[in-house]
């Protein structure tokens, strides 16, 4: 069999773990197209580029594997730049297939022709072209890029006589997998010294410890010196927040931030778990001397929200070993009961009615292992402060970019991959109306994905800092939808709530439902006051 360049670059994605791609086809791409299906990789037709690419996140995040995303040229390669975008932001390793016009076309031939590879640069680790006599290194290339601490996001430019010309298999170039690196000598004797001293230390957790799946180090390490443990919103659940340690995540929200921040003070050790402030608000810039912080991540800092005396770049588990092996300590567990306990009262849900008691009630009904997905919006910040995750990436949001319209793709694609597991979107009005057409495809795909929309007609946020700015109101309210009808006119089921007994008979059968489910639970407006 004589293999196609496209097929080499879709046997090394299978080989990567990928198993499905999200795009919407134009004549540049059938061939890569029909590779995939050769390959095993199931293609998946989807509405919007943006909102595939995050399909296809929500699948990383279920199966671990990089997402995929296929655009053809021009408008639809362009069509994706926030997805990607949000994956570099958000250290998501996600590979960018874009058909391209021939060289030898594009000399004489303008129409939808652009630099493809110039844009994705700005907004990926790596962005390249294809060439058919190096389609094995290239594609393995990609995959590594992608994959590699901090993961992101990779392009590649796949011109049509490239994708169709032949090329061989040539497995020797692939590279292989880098061992773990952990700190030795003189630095891990100083950082184990540090420990040992320590009264009060804190472990703050982030995604570089979640993409390296450290959470069974942290948890030990928390243990074994007493340690309360803070997570930002991505880290959520790298200790199961039911744990006597973990204090819950921080990230954006004011009033979290007067509970965690005098933590942080307080404690004479800071321990960084591949903590990446990327997530944090500006008040977290400089919250604690260098001299009191080990900061273990995969990258060197290049962010100058915090410094640290004792920077370590490695694997975070095997670090995370190597610097706590053999100490112990009392710590201060009790500190974390006392902040846990502050957080709660915190964000307590209303008595009656109101987004903080709709998210009690999912939380309440919903079955502990659902993996769930938010919006960007207040709704996302109350959330993360209330949605308690028993497992790395229970909960699934854009941290990084905080770009809108990414929740319903996010649980779409989870649900995809793990048809077993509940999933449930959280989506602001404005946010959901962004995406409404990716309805029609979680009917195609017979999903039974749960879309929770928090209904107040406006842009909460927004008009929320207008009104603390005493501006006028502009440009943040709009009319009314009926979201339960959009549901059932795009073949799912859908409900309007304006109570807790509605809002549990709408999640009971939403978790029986046999399609997805649209539930539009409706608020007052400046419902968010105070909250935040």
């Amino acid at each position: 069999m004589t293999l196609r360049c496209a097929d080499i670059l879709a046997r090394r994605l299978y080989d990567a773990g990928i198993r499905y791609a999200f795009g919407m086809p134009g004549g540049e791409v059938l061939t890569f197209v029909d590779a995939l299906g050769a390959a095993g990789i199931e293609f998946i037709l989807i509405r919007h580029e943006n909102a595939g690419g995050f399909m296809a996140e929500g699948v990383h995040h279920a199966s671990g594997a990089p997402a995929l995303l296929v655009t053809t040229v021009g408008p639809g390669a362009l069509n994706a730049v926030n997805v990607v975008e949000n994956a570099r932001q958000d250290r998501v390793p996600m590979i960018v297939v874009t058909g391209a016009i021939d060289a030898h076309v594009g000399a004489r031939y303008n129409h939808q022709l652009l630099d493809q590879v110039a844009v994705f640069r700005t907004v990926t680790k790596a962005s390249f072209t294809m060439a058919a006599e190096a389609a094995e290194a290239l594609a393995d290339r990609a995959v590594a890029l992608a994959t590699d601490p901090r993961p992101g996001p990779v392009h590649i430019d796949l011109p049509i006589a490239v994708a169709d010309a032949p090329a061989q298999a040539m497995a020797g170039q692939r590279r292989a997998p880098a061992l773990a690196v952990a700190p030795l000598g003189a630095d891990l004797a100083r950082a184990r010294a540090a420990l040992a001293k320590a009264k009060r230390p804190v472990i703050i957790a982030g995604v570089d410890a979640v993409n390296g799946s450290a959470g069974p180090a942290i948890q030990s390490a928390a243990e074994a010196l007493g340690a309360p443990v803070v997570t930002s919103y991505k880290a959520k659940g790298l200790i199961p927040e039911t744990h006597a340690l973990s204090v819950g995540g921080a990230g954006l929200s004011p009033k979290a931030d007067r509970i965690l921040l005098p933590l942080m003070v307080e404690a004479d050790l800071i321990l960084g778990a591949g903590y990446d402030p990327i997530e944090m608000r500006p008040g977290w810039q400089d919250p604690w001397a260098p001299e009191k912080m080990i900061d273990i991540t995969a990258a060197p800092n290049d962010h100058y929200m915090h410094q640290a005396d004792m920077p370590i770049i490695g694997d975070i588990a095997a670090s995370l070993h190597a610097i706590c092996d053999g100490l112990s300590g009392p710590g201060w567990p009790d500190k974390a009961a006392q902040t846990r306990a502050a957080l709660a009262e915190a964000f307590a849900p209303e008595p009656q009615w109101g987004p903080a008691r709709v998210i009690a009630t999912c939380r309440r009904i919903l079955p502990k292992e659902t993996r769930a997905s938010v919006d960007s919006g207040a709704h996302r910040i109350l959330l993360s402060q209330m949605w308690d995750c028993d497992y790395p990436r229970a909960l699934i949001q854009s941290t990084g970019l905080c770009t809108m319209g990414c929740a319903v793709p996010l649980a779409m694609g989870a649900s995809l991959a793990e048809p077993g597991r509940p999933a449930v979107a959280f989506a602001g009005d404005g946010g959901f109306l962004m995406v409404a057409g990716e309805l029609a495809t979680a009917a195609d795909l017979g999903l039974k994905t749960i879309f929770v929309v928090f209904v107040d007609r406006s842009l909460a946020l927004i008009e929320l800092k207008q009104r603390q700015r005493q501006l006028k109101n502009a440009g943040v309210d709009f009319g009314r939808t009926d979201f339960a009808a959009l549901g059932r006119a795009m073949g799912g089921v859908g409900h309007t709530v304006t109570d807790v007994a509605a809002l549990e008979a709408a999640l009971h059968a939403a978790l029986e439902a046999e399609t997805f489910t649209v539930i539009a639970a409706e608020i007052d407006r400046g419902a968010y006051d105070g909250k935040l």
